[in-house]
């Protein structure tokens, strides 16, 4: 298949549900005159706890979606997909594919008391990609690894600071705090979303590592190196043209675009995948 890598094709990007905005809005920034196209998978959200197979078979159906919209380049904004079926969609996929996984090697870089806390979807933490990087830095710091079933929906309802959330977030945090962690991985791209709520818990001596910034700048140097990036603006300039930006969602329309205005923090349509 042939791809037009044009500065006007836009860039896709997918997640389970509307936790890969905050990787969006990184992408926004950096890349300020490009076309983005952002797909909620929130129809069969959360993918953290479902089986690999299902994640490659969703996974591979928004790929297809955002190829057959013309796309230049992919980007997985969830960490379960990444580990689960990244390797696959390369395989085939026709435009450059950017994933993420938790910034486990960084936090071993930083952390002081040699305690690293990794906060991700249970399929993530399950997954060989996790298990690799423990192995690999592990022997550097104690690396504790938290399952958080619950904090996914919560986010996807914009549920971001109530009484549910609070709870959820003091019974997953409490355990690290008290083995010594001082650094905290987002191993799901939806927890950033609960940044002040997390922060609001452990304090602010705490180091919280987000990878989205990562993201966005590999997505810079893939696209700038394949020839089909938009102008970049020096810093403080206007871009040449403002991105337009995209929203589709496999749920129900109605909480999607209430939820993805929230979280975007401007009204926004959303078209049915």
């Amino acid at each position: 298949m042939s791809v037009i890598n044009l500065p006007t094709t836009p860039i896709g990007v997918f997640d389970s549900g509307v936790g890969g905005l905050s990787v969006l809005r990184e992408i926004r920034r950096a890349m300020p005159s490009e076309d983005l196209l952002y797909v909620a998978d929130s129809g069969h959200a959360p993918y953290g706890d479902r089986p690999s197979d299902y994640i490659h078979d969703r996974s591979k159906a928004v790929a297809e979606y955002l190829v057959g919209q013309g796309v230049k380049a992919i980007v997985i904004a969830c960490n379960t997909a990444t580990v689960v079926a990244v390797e696959e969609l390369r395989s085939w996929c026709p435009v450059p594919v950017v994933a993420m996984e938790p910034a486990i090697k960084p936090a071993v870089g930083i952390t002081r008391s040699g305690v690293v806390g990794v906060l991700a979807t249970s399929q993530t933490l399950a997954s060989p990609s996790v298990a690799r990087l423990c192995n690999e830095y592990g022997s550097a710091a104690r690396i504790l690894l938290q399952a958080c079933p619950g904090l996914v929906e919560q986010v996807e309802r914009a549920e971001l600071d109530n009484a549910a959330t609070r709870a959820l977030l003091n019974e997953y945090l409490s355990p690290l705090m008290a083995r010594g962690a001082d650094t905290l991985v987002l191993g799901c791209s939806h927890y950033a979303f609960l940044h002040d709520a997390i922060r609001a818990v452990v304090g602010g001596e705490v180091t919280i590592i987000d990878p989205s910034g990562a993201v966005a700048r590999e997505l810079v140097r893939r696209v700038g190196a394949a020839g089909g990036a938009a102008d970049v603006p020096e810093a403080g300039a206007e871009p040449a043209r403002a991105g337009e930006d995209r929203f589709v969602s496999s749920g129900d329309l109605a909480q999607a675009s209430l939820v993805i205005s929230r979280l975007w923090g401007r009204k926004v349509e959303v078209a049915a995948l």
